[in-house]
This record gives structure tokens, C-alpha cells and sequence, in this order.
């Protein structure tokens, strides 16, 4: 298979879809690997080291999206590469589809086939290629939340940790999943006072067990959100349903009730966010301010330590993507459950729920493209 990797221009995207050795994991397979020129610079990996591992390097996007039958990407496509896909070109990506519907619409018109890396789904109903960026986006929220929650950031001139003599800050956790986790327990390790809040009781239990002493697992609902967030200094949202929309959880009239500088950090934004009042933000401007509350809701945060990002995204999507070049995405996806749970569109027809539903769309049965 010819397989395209081409460079990310979302803002401040410095990741990369596929580490030198990724790349020769695929050309020792027999596969073309073509890279975009300097795709691999803001990671880390020079072009340099993509051809040493067999891939062919191509000056432009253009290029590579003319010559490959896969596209593997990190973010999504934005509006500048729509015309770029073709027609049964297959793109192995993140979509996060249910939060932008524009971006669904391209992808229906442009007739592609677009398989999710974040509803790839195991028999367990864990999603083994957004693993890896949740636990990475789970500890930056903490680290990113600490950084705002200082005075000249805008925040209460609160330390995380506190010091002897003075209380740490109080850090409240909407969502026990693998972002919540990561982010209970950095937030922990620094010393502050953590609260953790899933509907899941099963999933409290074992956090209860495996968290230290300064963790308080909380059975959420709307009261306990609504007297939880009056006495919080940094809110990290960490909810997510797979392929659909987040809920949103913490509304309009609730940031009446939190004090000037307190810090949220939306971490759901990439599906819509789970705070009424969230939009996505950037890197180069990551922060804004409604009624006094400082919102953090960078929608590729991951990407602000490509090195360790890209070294582990390849090391989930790699086994995946040698499946579709070794069998073609039909046979992979009809041998894997895993895969097949992945197709979102495919020949302008959407065949993933979450998305359907999204934008009321007509649902088309995956098995009968298969």
C-alpha cells in the first residue's frame, strides 16, 4: 500500500503520525512510506531519518495527499486539505466528528473513507489509540492548570501543593476515565487536595483503591457539582462518550458561584467540552475569561510535547496501521472488530452512531460495506 504522511498545520500542531520507526516497520512490509518535508521537525525527527528508514520524502502537501492510498494524520483535516482527499482515499486519523459538523459534512462530500482512532474500541470497551493522548492530555491539565491558577496568568495566586503551614489548593476532577485518573493523580503527587467525581461506582471503587490518601472519590451528579465547584480552584473537565458529544455538565449560570481566577480546564473540548461555556482555544492563545473564571480549553493540547506524544501515538496506532496496509481497510476491518469500530464515513455514507445522531443523519449499516 502507498501509505501518506503529511505534515500537521493545525495551530501549533507539532506531532507527527509516524516515528522513523514506524515508518520502517511499514517499508520492510514492502509498503511506500511517503513523508512530507519537515513533517517530522517539531517532534524531533529529521527527514534525514525518514529516509533512512525507506520513506521517500515529497515537498508539499499536495503531494502526498495525490499519491497515497492512506493518509495517516494526527488532528483532523481542516478546511485547507478538504480538496486535497479523494474519493475512497482511506484516512486514519483523529476526527472527534460529533463536536464539528462542517468537517463531517466535508468528509461525506468528499466521498473518503474515514477511520477514528478515537472510537477504535476493544472487547473491554477501552479505546486503545486515545489512551495514550488521554494520559498525556490528563497530566498537562493539571501542569496547565497549575500554570494558570498563578497570579500574572489571571488565576487565585494559588500553588497547587501549597506549602507547610498553608493549605494546598483545592482541585476537582469531573470524570474518572483515563484522562480524570491521570490528572487526580498528578494533581495528587503535587500535593494538592483532590476530589474525583464518575457516575461509574464501580470505577470510584477502584480509584478509591488505588489513589493516595489525598483523593476523594465523589458520586457525581448536579448537586454535588454545582456545591463542588463554589470551593474549587482548578476544575479539570475529563467526560467522554465515545464519538459523541460531550454533556455538558457545568453551565452558564454555575460560574456565578465560582470565585474570580478560578481555572477550568476543559479537557472534553475536542467533543464539544463538557462546560456550556467552552470553546476551543490554541496554543498561541489558550486561555479566556467568562464572569471571572479563567477557561483553558486547547483542543490539541497533546501537541504542545510532540516528542512524547508522537513516540506514543505511533506506538498504539502502529500495529493497526500495519494491519489496513498489509490487508486493505475492507479485510482488516472485516477481521477485526477493533478496526471495523472505527469506520466513521465511508463513501459519503456516515456509518458510526454517535456521529448519526450528532447532526441527524442517516445511519447506514457498516457490515454492508464490508
Amino acid at each position: 500500500m502507498i501509505i501518506g504522511v503529511p505534515k500537521e498545520i493545525k495551530n501549533n500542531e507539532n506531532r507527527v503520525a509516524l516515528t522513523p520507526a514506524g515508518a520502517l516497520e511499514l517499508t520492510k512490509r514492502g509498503h511506500k512510506v511517503f513523508v512530507q518535508a519537515t513533517a517530522g521537525i517539531g517532534s524531533g525527527f529529521s527527514d534525514a531519518e525518514y529516509k533512512a528508514s525507506g520513506a521517500k520524502i515529497l515537498k508539499t502537501i499536495e503531494d502526498v495527499y495525490k499519491k497515497a492510498e492512506m493518509i495517516i494524520k494526527v488532528k483532523e483535516p481542516i478546511r485547507k486539505e478538504y480538496n486535497l482527499i479523494r474519493e475512497d482515499q482511506l484516512l486514519f486519523t483523529y476526527f472527534h466528528f460529533a463536536s464539528y459538523k462542517p468537517l463531517t459534512q466535508a468528509m461525506i462530500k468528499r466521498k473518503a473513507i474515514c477511520l477514528a482512532y478515537e472510537t477504535v474500541e476493544l472487547d473491554d470497551r477501552s479505546l486503545p489509540l486515545l489512551i495514550p493522548m488521554s494520559e498525556i492530555a490528563g497530566r498537562m491539565a493539571t501542569q496547565e492548570g497549575a500554570k494558570f491558577l498563578e497570579k500574572p496568568m489571571g488565576g487565585l495566586g494559588i500553588l497547587l501543593g501549597g506549602v507547610p503551614g498553608v493549605q494546598p489548593a483545592k482541585v476537582l476532577v469531573i470524570g474518572g476515565g483515563i484522562v480524570g485518573t491521570q490528572a487526580a493523580k498528578m494533581a495528587a503527587g503535587l500535593g494538592a487536595s483532590v476530589k474525583i467525581l464518575d457516575i461509574n461506582l464501580d470505577r470510584l471503587r477502584y480509584l478509591a483503591d488505588v489513589m493516595p490518601p489525598n483523593v476523594e472519590t465523589i458520586h457525581s451528579n448536579e448537586l454535588m457539582i454545582r456545591k463542588l465547584i463554589e470551593r474549587s480552584d482548578l476544575i479539570i473537565g475529563a467526560v467522554l462518550i465515545p464519538g459523541a458529544k460531550a454533556p455538558s455538565l457545568i453551565t452558564r449560570d454555575m460560574l456565578k458561584s465560582m470565585r474570580d481566577g478560578t481555572v477550568i480546564v476543559d479537557v472534553a473540548i475536542d467533543q464539544g467540552g463538557c462546560i456550556e461555556t467552552a470553546k476551543p482555544t490554541t496554543h498561541a492563545k489558550p486561555t479566556y475569561v467568562v464572569d471571572g473564571v479563567v477557561h483553558y480549553c486547547v483542543a490539541n493540547m497533546p501537541g504542545a510535547v510532540p516528542y512524547t506524544s508522537t513516540i506514543a501515538l505511533t506506538n498504539a496506532t502502529l500495529p493497526y496501521a500495519i494491519q489496513l496496509a498489509d490487508k486493505g481497510w475492507k479485510k482488516a476491518c472485516q477481521d477485526s472488530i477493533p478496526l471495523k469500530k472505527g469506520l466513521n464515513v465511508i463513501n459519503g455514507k456516515v456509518v458510526y452512531k454517535g456521529v448519526a445522531d450528532a447532526f441527524n443523519l442517516e445511519l447506514h449499516d457498516v457490515d454492508s460495506f464490508l
